[in-house]
Protein backbone atom coordinates (compact mmCIF):
# COMPACT_ATOMS: atom_id res chain seq x y z
CA UNK A 1 0.00 0.00 0.00
CA UNK A 2 1.36 3.19 -0.39
CA UNK A 3 1.05 6.62 1.15
CA UNK A 4 -2.09 8.04 -0.87
CA UNK A 5 -3.57 4.94 -0.56
CA UNK A 6 -2.98 4.82 3.51
CA UNK A 7 -3.66 8.69 3.27
CA UNK A 8 -7.27 8.34 2.40
CA UNK A 9 -7.79 5.99 5.83
CA UNK A 10 -8.90 7.40 9.37
CA UNK A 11 -7.51 10.95 9.31
CA UNK A 12 -8.94 13.61 6.99
CA UNK A 13 -7.32 16.62 8.59
CA UNK A 14 -5.30 19.15 7.09
CA UNK A 15 -1.53 18.22 8.05
CA UNK A 16 0.46 21.54 8.41
CA UNK A 17 4.42 21.26 7.48
CA UNK A 18 6.96 23.61 9.40
CA UNK A 19 10.15 23.92 7.84
CA UNK A 20 13.44 24.89 9.74
CA UNK A 21 16.36 27.37 9.86
CA UNK A 22 16.63 28.85 6.32
CA UNK A 23 13.87 26.73 5.02
CA UNK A 24 10.71 26.97 3.31
CA UNK A 25 7.86 24.54 1.62
CA UNK A 26 10.55 23.16 -0.93
CA UNK A 27 12.06 21.05 1.61
CA UNK A 28 8.76 19.20 1.72
CA UNK A 29 8.52 18.99 -2.04
CA UNK A 30 7.71 15.38 -2.07
CA UNK A 31 5.17 15.51 1.26
CA UNK A 32 2.91 18.01 -0.52
CA UNK A 33 3.14 15.91 -3.96
CA UNK A 34 2.52 12.48 -1.77
CA UNK A 35 -0.21 13.29 0.54
CA UNK A 36 -3.40 15.51 -0.60
CA UNK A 37 -4.21 17.20 2.86
CA UNK A 38 -0.46 18.48 3.62
CA UNK A 39 -0.15 22.11 3.25
CA UNK A 40 2.54 24.55 4.01
CA UNK A 41 2.40 25.91 7.56
CA UNK A 42 1.91 30.14 7.40
CA UNK A 43 5.34 32.03 7.06
CA UNK A 44 7.65 32.95 9.96
CA UNK A 45 8.44 35.81 8.74
CA UNK A 46 11.45 37.92 10.35
CA UNK A 47 9.94 36.75 13.76
CA UNK A 48 12.76 36.34 16.63
CA UNK A 49 10.56 34.18 18.84
CA UNK A 50 9.66 30.63 18.70
CA UNK A 51 6.44 31.51 20.32
CA UNK A 52 5.30 34.71 17.88
CA UNK A 53 6.05 31.94 15.02
CA UNK A 54 3.57 29.58 16.44
CA UNK A 55 1.17 32.56 16.68
CA UNK A 56 1.86 33.20 13.20
CA UNK A 57 0.93 29.53 12.45
CA UNK A 58 -2.13 29.25 14.19
CA UNK A 59 -3.45 32.43 13.16
CA UNK A 60 -3.25 31.13 9.80
CA UNK A 61 -4.24 27.28 10.68
CA UNK A 62 -8.02 25.49 10.48
CA UNK A 63 -9.82 24.64 13.69
CA UNK A 64 -8.03 21.35 13.58
CA UNK A 65 -5.58 20.43 12.23
CA UNK A 66 -2.16 17.75 12.24
CA UNK A 67 1.35 19.24 12.77
CA UNK A 68 4.99 18.21 11.25
CA UNK A 69 8.01 19.62 11.62
CA UNK A 70 11.22 19.23 10.58
CA UNK A 71 14.54 20.35 12.56
CA UNK A 72 13.28 24.39 14.15
CA UNK A 73 9.84 23.71 12.66
CA UNK A 74 9.65 20.62 15.36
CA UNK A 75 10.41 23.45 17.92
CA UNK A 76 7.52 25.77 16.71
CA UNK A 77 5.23 23.27 16.52
CA UNK A 78 6.03 22.23 20.09
CA UNK A 79 4.92 26.21 20.82
CA UNK A 80 1.41 25.85 19.38
CA UNK A 81 0.64 22.77 21.11
CA UNK A 82 1.06 24.33 23.75
CA UNK A 83 -0.88 27.00 23.08
CA UNK A 84 -3.81 25.49 21.39
CA UNK A 85 -3.49 21.92 22.43
CA UNK A 86 -7.17 21.10 21.77
CA UNK A 87 -6.89 21.47 18.27
CA UNK A 88 -3.68 19.28 17.52
CA UNK A 89 -4.56 16.18 16.21
CA UNK A 90 -1.27 14.42 16.15
CA UNK A 91 2.09 15.40 15.77
CA UNK A 92 5.52 14.53 13.84
CA UNK A 93 8.88 15.58 14.85
CA UNK A 94 11.52 15.08 12.80
CA UNK A 95 15.22 15.94 12.72
CA UNK A 96 14.70 18.33 15.84
CA UNK A 97 15.81 18.39 19.70
CA UNK A 98 14.05 19.65 22.88
CA UNK A 99 16.84 20.83 24.59
CA UNK A 100 18.03 23.93 25.89
CA UNK A 101 20.82 26.19 24.32
CA UNK A 102 24.65 24.70 24.78
CA UNK A 103 27.38 26.25 26.07
CA UNK A 104 29.06 26.52 22.81
CA UNK A 105 25.97 26.96 20.55
CA UNK A 106 25.65 30.59 20.62
CA UNK A 107 29.55 31.12 19.29
CA UNK A 108 29.04 28.70 16.20
CA UNK A 109 25.62 30.72 15.47
CA UNK A 110 27.17 33.67 15.96
CA UNK A 111 29.97 32.82 13.71
CA UNK A 112 27.90 31.92 11.00
CA UNK A 113 26.30 34.94 11.21
CA UNK A 114 29.27 37.15 11.02
CA UNK A 115 30.40 34.96 7.91
CA UNK A 116 26.88 35.92 6.65
CA UNK A 117 27.57 39.44 7.07
CA UNK A 118 31.30 39.68 5.87
CA UNK A 119 31.13 37.51 2.93
CA UNK A 120 27.40 36.81 2.02
CA UNK A 121 25.03 34.38 2.05
CA UNK A 122 26.58 31.86 -0.50
CA UNK A 123 29.80 31.63 2.29
CA UNK A 124 27.56 31.27 5.27
CA UNK A 125 25.37 28.27 3.34
CA UNK A 126 28.33 26.57 2.00
CA UNK A 127 29.63 26.41 5.47
CA UNK A 128 26.47 25.24 7.18
CA UNK A 129 24.60 22.86 4.91
CA UNK A 130 27.21 20.46 3.85
CA UNK A 131 27.58 18.66 7.24
CA UNK A 132 23.53 19.00 7.56
CA UNK A 133 23.36 15.85 4.90
CA UNK A 134 24.87 12.53 4.73
CA UNK A 135 28.11 12.35 3.38
CA UNK A 136 27.63 10.89 0.29
CA UNK A 137 24.80 12.89 -0.13
CA UNK A 138 27.04 16.25 0.42
CA UNK A 139 29.28 15.21 -2.49
CA UNK A 140 26.63 14.78 -5.07
CA UNK A 141 26.17 18.38 -6.73
CA UNK A 142 22.79 17.82 -8.45
CA UNK A 143 21.29 16.95 -5.15
CA UNK A 144 22.46 19.71 -3.36
CA UNK A 145 22.34 22.72 -5.56
CA UNK A 146 18.69 23.37 -4.96
CA UNK A 147 19.35 22.73 -1.24
CA UNK A 148 21.55 25.24 -1.41
CA UNK A 149 19.39 28.07 -3.45
CA UNK A 150 16.60 27.91 -1.07
CA UNK A 151 18.98 28.35 1.73
CA UNK A 152 20.86 31.35 0.24
CA UNK A 153 17.20 32.88 -1.02
CA UNK A 154 16.34 32.97 3.03
CA UNK A 155 18.83 35.68 3.05
CA UNK A 156 20.64 36.90 5.93
CA UNK A 157 18.21 39.16 8.04
CA UNK A 158 15.51 35.93 8.08
CA UNK A 159 18.79 33.77 9.77
CA UNK A 160 19.69 36.25 11.89
CA UNK A 161 15.85 36.35 13.27
CA UNK A 162 15.87 32.06 13.39
CA UNK A 163 19.08 31.96 15.52
CA UNK A 164 18.05 34.45 17.81
CA UNK A 165 14.75 32.73 18.52
CA UNK A 166 16.97 29.44 18.64
CA UNK A 167 19.14 31.18 21.09
CA UNK A 168 16.14 32.45 23.24
CA UNK A 169 13.86 29.29 23.19
CA UNK A 170 11.93 28.25 25.78
CA UNK A 171 12.29 24.77 28.20
CA UNK A 172 9.81 22.50 26.45
CA UNK A 173 10.85 18.49 27.74
CA UNK A 174 8.53 18.94 30.33
CA UNK A 175 5.47 19.45 27.98
CA UNK A 176 6.10 15.85 26.34
CA UNK A 177 4.78 13.74 29.05
CA UNK A 178 1.54 16.48 28.11
CA UNK A 179 1.24 15.39 24.66
CA UNK A 180 -1.47 12.84 24.17
CA UNK A 181 -1.86 12.65 20.49
CA UNK A 182 -0.07 10.31 18.09
CA UNK A 183 3.42 11.58 17.53
CA UNK A 184 5.75 10.17 14.82
CA UNK A 185 9.40 11.09 16.17
CA UNK A 186 11.96 10.57 12.72
CA UNK A 187 15.63 11.43 12.53
CA UNK A 188 18.05 10.16 10.30
CA UNK A 189 20.77 7.82 10.91
CA UNK A 190 23.65 10.57 9.89
CA UNK A 191 22.76 13.13 11.43
CA UNK A 192 24.87 14.78 13.56
CA UNK A 193 23.68 17.94 14.63
CA UNK A 194 20.23 15.80 15.84
CA UNK A 195 21.18 12.48 15.88
CA UNK A 196 19.62 9.62 16.42
CA UNK A 197 19.82 9.25 20.64
CA UNK A 198 18.52 12.73 20.79
CA UNK A 199 15.11 11.20 19.28
CA UNK A 200 14.89 8.12 21.08
CA UNK A 201 15.06 10.14 24.44
CA UNK A 202 12.47 12.54 22.61
CA UNK A 203 10.19 9.50 22.31
CA UNK A 204 10.62 7.74 25.59
CA UNK A 205 9.14 11.17 26.93
CA UNK A 206 5.62 10.91 24.56
CA UNK A 207 2.64 9.05 25.74
CA UNK A 208 1.90 7.96 22.36
CA UNK A 209 5.37 8.23 20.27
CA UNK A 210 6.73 5.77 17.64
CA UNK A 211 10.27 6.55 17.00
CA UNK A 212 11.48 6.36 12.91
CA UNK A 213 15.36 6.11 12.60
CA UNK A 214 15.85 6.24 8.25
CA UNK A 215 19.13 4.70 7.55
CA UNK A 216 21.71 6.59 5.58
CA UNK A 217 20.07 10.13 5.92
CA UNK A 218 21.13 13.06 7.43
CA UNK A 219 19.44 16.21 9.16
CA UNK A 220 17.65 17.01 5.59
CA UNK A 221 15.77 13.53 6.47
CA UNK A 222 12.30 15.29 4.12
CA UNK A 223 14.45 15.55 0.85
CA UNK A 224 17.29 12.73 1.80
CA UNK A 225 14.90 10.16 2.37
CA UNK A 226 11.36 11.03 1.05
CA UNK A 227 10.22 7.68 0.30
CA UNK A 228 10.96 6.22 3.83
CA UNK A 229 9.52 9.35 5.35
CA UNK A 230 6.46 9.28 3.41
CA UNK A 231 6.00 5.56 4.57
CA UNK A 232 6.61 6.53 8.23
CA UNK A 233 3.83 9.87 7.80
CA UNK A 234 1.65 7.28 6.25
CA UNK A 235 1.62 4.95 9.05
CA UNK A 236 1.69 8.29 11.68
CA UNK A 237 -1.79 9.30 9.21
CA UNK A 238 -3.43 6.50 9.76
CA UNK A 239 -3.35 5.59 13.67
CA UNK A 240 -6.07 5.98 15.61
CA UNK A 241 -7.02 8.87 17.69
CA UNK A 242 -7.96 7.49 20.59
CA UNK A 243 -7.17 9.32 23.38
CA UNK A 244 -9.16 12.38 23.53
CA UNK A 245 -7.08 15.80 23.68
CA UNK A 246 -7.03 17.74 27.15
CA UNK A 247 -9.28 20.83 26.65
CA UNK A 248 -7.20 24.19 25.79
CA UNK A 249 -5.45 25.67 29.13
CA UNK A 250 -4.93 22.13 30.77
CA UNK A 251 -1.26 21.55 29.14
CA UNK A 252 1.18 23.97 31.01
Amino acid sequence: MDANELHKGPTAEPVLLLPGLMCDSRVFAAQLSAFPNARAAADYTLERDLGAMAGRVIDAAPARFALLGHSMGGRVALEVIRRVPDRVTRLALLSTGVHMPTPGEAPKRYALRDLGRSEGMAALVDAWLPPMVAPDRARDPHFMAPLRAMCIEAGLARFEAQIAALLSRPEVESLLPHIACPVLVAAGSEDVWSPPAQHEAIAALLPDAHLVVVEGAGHMLPVEAPDALNDAIAAWLARPIETPYPSQGEVE
